[in-house]
């Protein structure tokens, strides 16, 4: 994965989006038709017309993808992976890969936030894992070990490792990974996409800097939520 080139278009819909909202729409014009054609009284088409508008937009909202370009140095840097707000700052132990003690810092999603997620420092990605699971509520704890999640390892230029997890919500059915085993990965790059309310992780080592608070709004590959030591 090379860097992205800088865009000059500063939004645009993911692709994870492109097949629910060409359905979507295609069920909706349908709904509509019958409603128009099928019926005398247009009440219930205008009723239904602007109920149907409404929840489109709303998804399309859902799946914009900011073209974002991260300023600045990024040595020991760890940048939001994504959209939300910081519902987690503690130490923690960490089970599955480092079996020790970790600082984590986890983000919330509501389905208003951009749910594209955001490689969060550059480095080599060691681990690419998925893990079926449960749909607990994402704020939940437990969500972190018991719900549907996948789990990205990057090894930094200096050789510290930051483990990013991305977990669906009660909501979220489907996460989507594009970082892959081996492969060089930069701050700039998506590192996947999660549909509907969910949450990410990020495990660091004990002593790095943290640089938000509990409940700071965070803006994906924009905010730097850390600084490794």
């Amino acid at each position: 994965m090379g860097r992205r080139l800088k865009k000059l278009k500063k939004i645009r819909l993911h692709r994870e989006g492109t097949k629910t909202l060409l359905v979507g729409l295609l069920g909706l014009l349908v709904l509509n038709g019958i409603l128009y054609y099928g019926i005398e009284c247009k009440l219930p088409f205008y009723i239904v017309g602007l109920l149907s508008l409404i929840c489109y937009l709303i998804v399309v909202n859902f799946f914009r993808c900011p073209i974002r370009v991260f300023s600045g140095d990024t040595e020991q840097v760890v940048v939001a992976p994504a959209d939300g707000k910081i519902v987690v700052i503690e130490e923690v132990e960490e089970n599955e890969y480092f079996k020790d003690r970790r600082l984590m810092i986890s983000i919330f999603m509501n389905i208003v936030n951009v749910h594209a997620n955001w490689i969060p420092v550059d480095g080599t990605v060691k681990l690419v894992r998925h893990h079926n699971g449960n749909f607990h509520k994402a704020w939940l704890p437990k969500a972190s070990i018991e719900n549907e999640r996948s789990t990205v390892v990057i090894e930094t230029p200096e050789g510290v490792e930051v483990m990013a997890r991305q977990i669906a919500g009660a909501v979220a059915r489907r996460i989507a990974t594009y970082a892959k085993e081996g492969e060089e990965c930069y701050i700039d790059e998506h590192m996947g996409f999660i549909k509907f309310g969910s949450r990410v992780d990020v495990y660091l080592p004990l002593g790095s800097e943290v640089l938000v608070n509990m409940g700071q709004k965070t803006v994906g590959n924009e905010t730097i939520i850390a600084r490794l030591k």
